[in-house]
């Protein structure tokens, strides 16, 4: 099984082509080649590595069984960009598309079979913060929201804290957290949308949208309507 694995979510992305196996482990996945995208240049680059990825390795989109996409948290353009470009290879194709939390990955990253913290730099003195139960390869979702950095101490006892950040990591240190320092690549957002995959977990072009978390600019300056 070949799935493109995307990630538009953070200032720099990622495109990755994997190959999938249809057994029953999740660590069944390789992948064969991962590029790095260039931030704030998504919508020129995704398209073009895609097809330069597929022609690399004498492969065609046609090849693809299905597609893995970060749906957030994270950049309201990036997100964008990358979503649509998905949905639309994806409804040409008749392909299944598996949308996957970045919080989610960082989870499952952590290896502890227990409560996790999943933690992303949001910006602003703020944090994206999942809390997950996670079992094995699996983890089930208690809440994804956004968080000052200076709650952290607060909400974060009782969890393993989990995060690629080295500077939410020491935050988290600094405030007697246990905390793991994960890697977030394509192989370990493969391995969540190859679970969720064999599980039936899709949706389609229509359906896909992406998790932002925090609102927009817009929503959050919008002045509401007066009534004369």
């Amino acid at each position: 099984m070949l799935l493109l694995v995307t990630d538009t979510s953070g200032k720099h992305g990622s495109v990755g082509l994997v190959r999938a196996s249809g057994g029953v482990a999740n660590d069944d996945v390789q992948v064969i080649e991962s590029v790095q995208l260039a931030g704030g240049t998504f919508s020129a680059q995704l398209v073009p590595q895609i097809a330069g990825l597929l022609d690399k390795h004498a492969l065609s989109k046609h090849d693809l069984d299905g597609f893995v996409v970060i749906s957030g948290p994270g950049s309201f353009t990036g997100l964008r960009v990358g979503l649509a470009a998905i949905k639309g290879l994806a409804e040409i194709l008749q392909k299944p598309i598996v949308a996957v939390s970045l919080l989610e990955v960082v989870a499952i990253a952590a290896g502890a079979e227990s409560d996790v913290l999943a933690l992303l730099d949001a910006g602003r003195g703020e944090v994206y913060a999942g809390t997950y139960e996670v079992s094995r390869d699996a983890a089930r979702v208690r809440s994804e929201q956004l968080l000052a950095k200076s709650e952290l101490p607060s909400v974060g006892p009782g969890f393993v804290v989990s995060t690629p950040d080295p500077g939410l990591a020491d935050a988290a240190r600094q405030a007697g957290l246990q905390v793991r320092l994960v890697t977030v690549g394509a192989d370990a957002i493969a391995r969540v949308g190859h679970r969720k995959l064999k599980a039936g977990e899709t949706v389609a072009p229509e359906q896909l949208e992406a998790n932002y978390i925090r609102r927009s600019d817009a929503e959050i300056f919008s002045k509401p309507e007066t009534s004369s």
